[in-house]
């Protein structure tokens, strides 16, 4: 069976602009067009569009998803169990979420108190499988399984008070390296004050703090491509160097 960009679009509830734009990108081409100039696409075309639409529901960008269906060693079949073992991954964390906030709707009804443990949970296993999925093989080459281990074991023990420090001191570095940009030096005042944040914001991660990791881990901020994006891109361009500047600074002292 034959469908136009409508009739697939409608079928897999994706637009007609996104159609257009995955044959633009050749992402998802058409199987031909036809002499009045319809986009037609036939079964491979459907199985490929149920294929990105998994990835995309799973986070991945379309350029990734192009590298990966265009490659020669893709496996549909091994795709399809990826997939699976990531939305039931995905799966059980919608029902952490959804029993906080069962749990949380009883408490306020007048049942058990919840425990701070219990209130942040679903949040705090979010946190780890996502830092898992974008750094997990990175940090654990770099400083091992029962490093990582012991750093999520600490975030999972957090309390109330603690979970909300963190959030804070995240939000006040990115707000801070956004004002210190191209006005303040790294290894002055401010970027001693901007990597004294960072250090704390890391005590809630790491079971021990030392300035070698630090700075290996500051490094990583402009060696690898993912962390200067998060950091530009939430504080302006060069917050990555920024940072990592005024960390160094502040380790050799």
């Amino acid at each position: 069976m034959e469908y136009t960009v409508k009739q697939l679009g409608d079928l897999a509830g994706v637009s007609g602009r996104t159609l257009r734009y995955y044959d633009q990108i050749d992402l998802l081409k058409p199987a031909w067009v036809s002499e009045a100039g319809y986009r037609l696409y036939g079964p491979e075309e459907v199985k490929r569009l149920q294929q990105i639409l998994f990835y995309r529901e799973l986070g991945v960008d379309l350029q990734t998803i192009k590298e990966l269906l265009d490659s020669p060693h893709f496996n549909a079949k091994q795709a399809l169990l990826q997939h699976r073992e990531q939305l039931l991954a995905k799966r059980k964390q919608l029902d952490l979420l959804l029993q906080n906030v069962e749990q949380t709707l009883a408490e306020l009804e007048g049942g058990t108190r919840m425990s701070d443990k219990e209130r942040f949970k679903g949040f705090k296993e979010k946190l780890i499988k996502e830092n898992e999925e974008k750094y997990g093989k990175e940090a654990r080459q770099r400083w091992g399984d029962e490093a990582v281990d012991a750093s999520n074991a600490k975030l999972m023990g957090l309390t109330e008070e603690e979970y909300a420090e963190v959030d804070r001191l995240s939000k006040e570095i990115i707000q801070s390296l956004t004002a210190a940009l191209g006005k303040e030096d790294p290894a002055g005042a401010e970027g001693r004050r901007i990597a004294e944040l960072h250090r704390k914001w890391l005590t809630y991660f790491w079971p021990h703090y030392s300035k070698e990791a630090h700075l290996g881990l500051a490094e990583m901020y402009v060696a690898d491509e993912r962390f200067t994006a998060y950091y530009d891109e939430q504080a302006g361009q060069g917050a990555a160097q920024f940072l990592r500047d005024a960390i160094a600074a502040y380790a050799q002292n």
